[in-house]
């Protein structure tokens, strides 16, 4: 019989939004930005994209969305030129670091775009070289790896645990427009390391690198892809892959749990963001979204394309697939939730009716992130440090890293 622990700070004032506005009522463009700074953007440098963008984040149309993508990416191209200066000059370090922020800057660029818009693969070209040539020259602990996956394979990033020996390992999963990168530069695997755990950030079927150079679309089977990167750590002599756990972040709040209830062999979950019933939620996006949003909204395209389909209505039947209902009573291992009390993406009813859901897991935690603490928001973005240090530690514990024994 598991335990249940629920952990929620007391909230003092109603909802509303602690996402950095930025943006008054521009609720996408707040939470892109506050990704950025969540990656490591510097303020000053963002406001250069930012205050010339105050009346587009008003108006929210098509044109808006051109303006933030020139912003943006003349960001990423002047900080990109200050990093090649510091390479020219003989400073290594000091260029390596800008690099990783020209990425962080062409990556917001990049995702505003519609995906089907013929710039996009350009310019996401130009993040993944930034990313590598600033991780290349920061002696980053990261390592650029290949899951073999039927025919093809799964670009990950491999982040080592600090100390001699080999690591126990957590997968870290995306959600529905992430990439490895970001995760990286988010936190967690440099907080896990810190701890005597590994980290494979997986690009998987829909997200990043395997939509977008590979054509590896949305798979909900996602224990296939997970049990690929299972199978891969087994052939590391560094990895522990019988002391593995899994994680998905925003949709990976369903591709975790899903993985790990139809494979016993992760030895935890957590799911950071919780996903109930996604079906539900992109039937009621997809035949709710008002005219005047189908004109300027890019989720819709973005849904057929990552899920491989000529229609948004043609990839419901898939994502009607994507659900935990009859699936998370088979998960039986340690499961740990983070959701933000104010999401507005995920309700927090989802992520209760998820825990209660799960009958056999060996113990259950919801951890709520309130108002009142900050990281409230979907995923916590507006303040993502304190979901990352309770997600470590409790990882660590279980998985029995240096740090968390």
């Amino acid at each position: 019989m598991s335990s249940i622990c629920w952990w929620t700070a007391p909230t003092c004032r109603p909802p509303d939004s602690r996402v950095y506005p930025f943006f008054p009522g521009n609720y996408v463009w707040n939470t892109a930005a506050s990704m950025a700074i969540a990656m490591g953007a510097q303020l000053m440098e963002m406001d250069e994209a930012i205050r010339p963008l105050a009346e587009a984040g008003r108006r929210n149309d098509a044109a808006a969305q051109e303006e933030w993508f020139r912003a943006w990416g003349r960001l990423g191209e002047r900080i990109e030129a200050l990093a090649e200066a510091d390479e020219r000059a003989g400073n290594p370090l000091a260029a390596g670091r800008k690099h990783v922020r020209a990425a962080i800057y062409h990556m917001v660029a990049e995702r505003m775009l519609p995906p089907f818009d013929p710039r996009r693969p350009d310019r996401y070209a130009r993040m993944l070289a930034c990313f590598r040539r600033g991780a290349a020259l920061r002696r980053e602990e990261v390592e650029f790896v290949e899951v073999p996956y039927g025919a093809a394979s799964l670009p990950a990033l491999l982040v080592p645990g600090e100390g001699p020996g080999t690591w126990p390992v957590l997968l870290h999963l995306d959600g529905f427009d992430g990439m490895k990168e970001m995760l990286y530069l988010m936190g967690l695997p440099a907080e896990l390391r810190r701890r005597g755990v590994a980290t494979l950030v997986l690009d998987h079927p829909g997200v990043g690198e395997a939509v977008r150079l590979r054509g590896l679309h949305v798979e909900p089977e996602t224990e296939r892809a997970a049990g690929a990167a299972l199978e891969w750590m087994g052939t590391r002599a560094d990895l522990r892959a019988d002391r593995a756990g899994v994680l998905g972040i925003s949709l990976g709040g369903y591709y975790a749990p899903r993985a790990a209830a139809f494979d016993p062999r992760f030895k935890l979950c957590v799911a950071w963001g919780a996903s109930w019933d996604y079906g539900r939620l992109t039937r009621e996006r997809v035949h709710n979204l008002r005219p005047t949003e189908r004109s300027v909204s890019h989720w819709t395209e973005h849904f057929r394309w990552v899920f491989g389909t000529a229609t948004a209505e043609d990839a419901l039947p898939i994502s009607a697939r994507m659900t935990l209902e009859g699936v998370i009573e088979r998960l039986t291992c340690p499961f740990l939730i983070v959701h933000g009390e104010n999401d507005r993406q995920t309700s927090l009813a989802d992520a209760r009716r998820v825990l209660d859901a799960a009958v056999n897991a060996t113990e259950r935690e919801l951890r709520v992130l309130t108002l009142l603490e900050g990281g409230s928001e979907h995923c916590n973005i507006d303040n993502m440090t304190l979901a990352v240090d309770h997600i470590a530690e409790w990882v660590a514990r279980r998985l029995r890293g240096a740090a968390g024994a």
